[in-house]
């Protein structure tokens, strides 16, 4: 039966690598399409991508059956779509919507009609020479996301045509407008009729059948400039987009920061993505600190390098720890210091499937030896075979001990960093039970003696960050202790340390904003130390200290019971609180931020009975000794809220809220409190700002 048409048109402008953003970004991606089943969410009908970036004709992604503007971390999409109208046609009609991007405009129509329109911010990626276009996955990459049906034409065009341009398109039929790429899917093989897109791949079951593009839920079509780039993008291990050539890049803070980027911690902040943002090798060399981060760059997986000589303000250095650089993309690892004090970085080699060392060349550390792969052997002079996965490495006397991560971790030693014998599992078999499993996954992982004990910092991919403390035996880590220090997806995650010459532990982890405002977020630094009664301190960075401006003072204030009380003089969203409340019987109490003209915000709660503290959906443990004074540290950053009880116990929250809703309470329940309020304002640590 013949199939009726209606019609899919998108319009969109564009950004790449590269290439500055400007007014003349307009772009229009067409599609003609019938969609199988409505209820799959989440796949695309076209997108034209360069590296991370992307744009597409995305259906259902955020709400089932609305046809949305994807792209990349949702920036040029809306993500209200209530007024969206949910898609009913059959899988014999075809449908047209038209996406049109002009100038700072999304103009969104569907069957000739208005669907709906805002603004944003748009990005050219048309220029580049290595993009890419893709029918099915919303974008080479995607973790998910699946559409199906066929499609009968699809186009792109170099401009914002306009209604009555879109309405005179007629599919399998030139256009009087030249298009920059062109498929009508007639014949046997995919052809791109404008010729830019010269090589085409098709996998999981993507076809062509009667002159239209067939696509089941996981099908999917890359057309690329070369045959190589279409292979690297369907290949089915590490698909991705083709890399531009190789130039040397430095982060860098764009020129408009926006309003809701982070004040005083550190983030990526392009190019490209910091995802997944792990903190890694870390040093103290020659009177700066260093800290090295995951982030996709245009060539893979590369850590970005940044510096300090306080740990609070940051430079950004060349990224030359990249794949055309080491012939690998850059996972998780740690650094060290080798015997002779030169720095050191032990790490995962993504997409070659081992661990390798590299030594700086450099007292910048900008300059690093090629890859030694690190290959363990047994007893019997054989490579072990074991799972290479994240390492750390770390020395105990004159010999350095290195982990292979995962769940169970491996342990191997080595007395020059050539050689290394293979030692088995890392934790011992006399382990206890502390109430997880010795096969539990230990990934990032870093070793390092604190206090009397050996603690093992690491993550859990299903747990979030914790910790292990104990004490080795037979070449084996004995744990004796372990606590989490994360409560909620990955707030908190992917821990990396460092030993500061005057003997201080400090800390970063990887924290995610909902809504990925920004990507790469790295913690406040923690300073870690272990006094004689055993119990973890976890305070903030005394340097933060620094930062401070515009001291505030509230004292003697008075809650009474199940009641609260909304501070005078001390609000903001960028702020630093150091709250102190005398012993009580109070069943709740606590600190409220963000809040509204009625005292309606955030609640910090410290809750007695059950031994936590609150945090939205987030109860941390932490118990006050008999008669001890309550000292809470909240640093609020935009939607970032980290908080630390007692030196005992630190959290990680994001809240979005209200940029007007910024006021600060105390408030208390089944009891009456006395406190007292400090608070500051808090600098940019960067130096535009």
């Amino acid at each position: 039966m013949k199939l009726i048409i209606s019609s899919i048109v998108i319009v969109f402008a564009v950004f790449s690598p590269g290439v500055a953003e400007s007014a003349e970004t307009d772009k229009t991606l067409v599609a003609w399409f019938a969609p199988a089943d409505l209820t799959h969410r989440g796949g695309s009908a076209l997108t034209i991508q360069c590296g991370d970036k992307f744009d597409g004709i995305v259906f259902g992604e955020i709400q089932q059956g609305k046809w949305m503007a994807g792209s990349d971390l949702y920036r040029r999409t809306e993500r209200a779509q209530d007024k969206y109208a949910g898609e009913t046609v059959d899988s014999k009609t075809m449908v047209r919507m038209a996406i049109v991007y002009k100038g700072g405009e999304i103009l969104i129509y569907r069957n000739d009609a208005g669907y709906a329109s805002y603004k944003a911010k748009n990005i050219d990626l048309l220029s580049p020479k290595n993009n890419i276009a893709v029918f099915g996955l919303r974008h080479v990459g995607a973790g998910g996301g699946r559409i199906s049906g066929a499609i009968e034409d699809a186009r792109i065009y170099s401009k914002a045509l306009t209604l009555d341009e879109i309405k005179s398109l007629q599919p399998n039929k030139k256009s009087k407008i030249q298009p920059y790429a062109w498929w009508d899917f007639e014949g046997d093989k995919v052809k791109d009729r404008a010729g830019r897109f010269a090589h085409s791949r098709m996998k999981n079951g993507a076809k062509l059948a009667d002159g239209k593009l067939v696509l089941g839920e996981k099908s999917v079509l890359v057309a690329a400039v070369t045959e190589e780039g279409a292979k690297m993008a369907t290949r089915d291990r590490n698909a991705r987009t083709p890399a531009a050539p190789y130039v040397e890049e430095t982060p860098a803070m764009p020129k408009d920061v926006p309003a809701d980027w982070l004040t005083y911690h550190l983030a990526h902040p392009g190019p490209g993505v910091g995802m997944p943002g792990d903190p890694n090798p870390a040093f103290y060399y020659k009177g700066r600190y260093h800290l090295h981060y995951i982030y996709k760059h245009n060539h893979g997986y590369a850590f970005a390098h940044v510096s300090s000589k306080d740990m609070v303000t940051w430079k950004w250095h060349p990224t030359v720890l990249v794949g055309p650089n080491t012939g690998h993309g850059m996972f998780s690892g740690t650094g060290f210091l080798t015997k002779d004090g030169q720095p050191a970085m032990i790490y995962h080699g993504q997409g070659a499937g081992n661990n390798y060392l590299a030594f700086a060349l450099d007292d910048n550390l900008d300059k690093w030896t090629r890859p030694v792969a690190v290959k363990p052997k047994t007893k019997s002079g054989e490579v072990a075979k074991i799972r290479m996965w994240d390492p750390d490495c770390w020395l105990n006397g004159d010999i350095y001990y290195a982990i292979s991560g995962g769940g169970p971790p491996h342990l191997m030693k080595s007395s020059n960093l050539k050689d290394w014998d293979y030692l088995g599992l890392l934790l011992h078999d006399d382990m206890p039970d502390l109430g997880v499993s010795k096969n539990e996954d230990v990934s990032c992982a870093n070793m390092f003696k604190i206090g009397s004990k050996w603690m093992l910092l690491c993550i859990s991919h299903k747990l979030g960050c914790r910790y292990y403390l104990g004490d080795f035996k037979d070449e084996k880590y004995l744990p004796e202790f372990h606590a989490m220090m994360n409560w909620k997806e990955w707030n908190f995650f992917a821990p990396e340390s460092l030993l500061a010459p005057n003997g201080r532990r400090v800390m970063w982890a990887w924290c995610r904003l909902k809504g990925d405002t920004q990507t790469a977020i790295q913690s406040l630094p923690r300073e870690l130390s272990l006094p004689a009664d055993g119990v973890l301190r976890i305070k903030p960075l005394r340097e933060l200290d620094k930062l401070r401006y515009d001291e505030k003072n509230e004292r003697n204030i008075i809650v009474k019971s199940n009641s609260s009380c909304m501070l005078k003089d001390i609000n903001g969203d960028t702020i630093e609180l150091n709250v102190t409340i005398k012993p009580t019987d109070a069943k709740e109490y606590g600190v409220s931020v963000f809040c509204d003209k009625d005292g309606n915000g955030f609640p910090i709660t410290i809750k007695p009975e059950s031994k936590t503290l609150t945090m939205g959906d987030i109860k941390p443990p932490f118990v006050l000794k008999e008669g001890e004074v309550l000292n809470l540290r909240i640093f609020l950053d935009k939607s970032m809220v980290e908080v630390f009880v007692n030196d005992r116990q630190g959290a990680v929250y994001m809240q979005q809220h209200d940029k007007e809703h910024a006021g600060i309470s105390l408030f208390s329940k089944d009891g009456d409190i006395t406190a007292a309020v400090k608070a500051w304002n808090m600098k940019s640590i960067y130096a535009d700002r």
